[in-house]
C-alpha cells in the first residue's frame, strides 16, 4: 500500500496519506487547514533485499572504484557504507577503527601503519 506525501500550498504543512489502492487520492485535504491546494511530493521508497543480493554487490569491483587506499577518510567512508549494507552490528572495535580513519589516523595494526624508521 503506497504512502503519498503532499505539501499544502496554503499553510505549508506536510501531509502523509496511506492509500489502500495503487491509485493516488483524487482530492486529498490538508490535515491542518483543510485546503485542497496540495502538491504531491516525491518520497523515498524502501527496497528489501536478500542477504545473497547484498553479498553479490560486495563482489562487484565497482564497489571499490572511489576508494583511495592512501586516504584514511576514503577508507572510512567505504567501511561505514559496507557495515550499513550488512545490516548487522559490527562491534565497538570496528566502530572505533572507522572513527580513527575518519579523523585521518591510521589505526594500529593496519597495513601502512609503520614508523619511518621501520622501513
Amino acid at each position: 500500500m503506497p504512502l503519498y506525501e503532499y505539501r499544502c500550498l496554503d499553510c505549508g504543512r506536510l501531509t502523509s496519506l496511506l492509500v489502500r489502492t495503487y491509485q493516488p487520492p483524487e482530492s486529498p485535504l490538508c490535515a491542518r487547514c483543510g485546503s485542497t491546494r496540495l502538491r504531491r511530493n516525491i518520497t523515498r521508497v524502501a527496497v528489501l533485499r536478500s542477504e545473497e543480493s547484498r553479498m553479490d554487490d560486495f563482489a562487484d569491483p565497482g564497489m571499490f572504484g572511489d576508494v583511495d587506499e592512501n586516504d584514511p577518510r576514503s577508507v572510512a567512508r567505504w567501511a561505514r557504507r559496507m557495515s550499513q549494507e550488512m545490516g548487522e552490528d559490527v562491534g565497538d572495535d570496528f566502530k572505533e577503527m572507522v572513527d580513527q580513519l575518519e579523523a585521518g589516523e591510521m589505526p594500529e595494526g593496519m597495513p601502512g601503519d609503520t614508523e619511518e624508521g621501520d622501513l
